[in-house]
């Protein structure tokens, strides 16, 4: 899962906010692309790291509060700081020493979809109340508004539909409407801003018409706009269904970024999450 989404997001920042022109050429999986902005080839950016915070937070405690959630937001970007976070947030991060510091400093009133790109990992918790307070108290750290919160539950509420229900991925949309009364589309064609609900538009949208992560990922990209969340959202979603052929090309497996939190890390962290949960 975590695997999946820095290869989604690793490969997608590539492209976040480009020019068409530039996914025209490049969007066709041979390999990582840098970023205009300096962000070398194969790198993951906020969206693995944050998911990261939150898987440790689950494996370390029963305590999943918006507080724990800080400490861990606050703590991996201290041990490995990157680019890719929002400009307000980064800034936080690098003066804030922990997480009830960056709690009494951020003014959390965000529509964007910072909270959404991080809650694959909580469709591992096994109790779907316990789910949705979860995914609630996680978005409350840095997104306390309604868009943020319901954009944290509908993607933590897919990812657990998955894993533990064993659900079709065509019938997520109306589970989520059952249980959120949100609709999701599956039709979106426009570029993704950096927004809570597009987002999650264009993950369903993405999800439900592919069944190969080859064709996801592009399909992901060539949205254009803020495509490394969508890609790491929905990549992740993939890796937990058997409806999705796991054709990630080698390139982009070995191309990822291999130091101390890197490949090896995620897959065992991966590995970690599923004893704990999943046996």
């Amino acid at each position: 899962m975590l695997l999946e989404i820095a290869i989604g997001d690793a490969y997608g920042a590539g492209f976040e906010f480009c020019g068409r022109e530039k996914i025209e050429r490049h969007n066709n999986l041979a390999s990582y692309v840098p970023h205009e902005c300096g962000m070398e080839a194969g790198l993951y950016t906020d969206d693995t790291q944050m998911s990261v915070a939150v898987a440790e937070v689950l494996l370390d405690s029963t305590d999943w509060t918006s507080d724990a959630f800080a400490d861990a937001f606050v703590r991996c970007y201290k041990r490995n700081p990157r680019m890719g976070y929002a400009k307000g947030l980064q800034g936080l991060l690098d003066n804030c020493a922990s997480g009830g510091e960056l709690r009494t400093k951020i003014h959390p009133a965000s529509l964007r979809n910072g909270a959404a790109m991080r809650s694959v990992p909580l469709g591992l918790i096994p109790d779907e109340r316990r789910l949705l307070e979860t995914a609630r108290a996680q978005a409350m750290v840095t997104h306390d508004t309604p868009a943020g919160i319901l954009s944290s539950q509908v993607i933590a509420l897919m990812a657990h539909q998955l894993v533990h229900k064993k659900a079709a991925i065509a019938d997520l949309p109306r589970v989520v409407q059952r249980e959120t009364s949100f609709e999701m589309r599956a039709d979106w064609t426009s570029n993704v801003e950096c927004d809570a609900i597009q987002t999650v538009h264009a993950v369903s949208t993405a999800l439900l018409r592919n069944r190969r992560m080859s064709d996801l990922l592009r399909d992901c990209v060539n949205f254009g706009g803020d495509v490394d969340s969508v890609a790491a959202i929905a990549m992740g979603l993939a890796s937990l269904t058997g409806e999705y052929t796991h054709d990630i090309p080698p390139q982009l497996q070995l191309g990822l970024e291999s130091d101390k939190y890197g490949s090896g890390f995620l897959a065992q962290l991966d590995t970690t999450l599923a004893a704990h949960f999943l046996q």
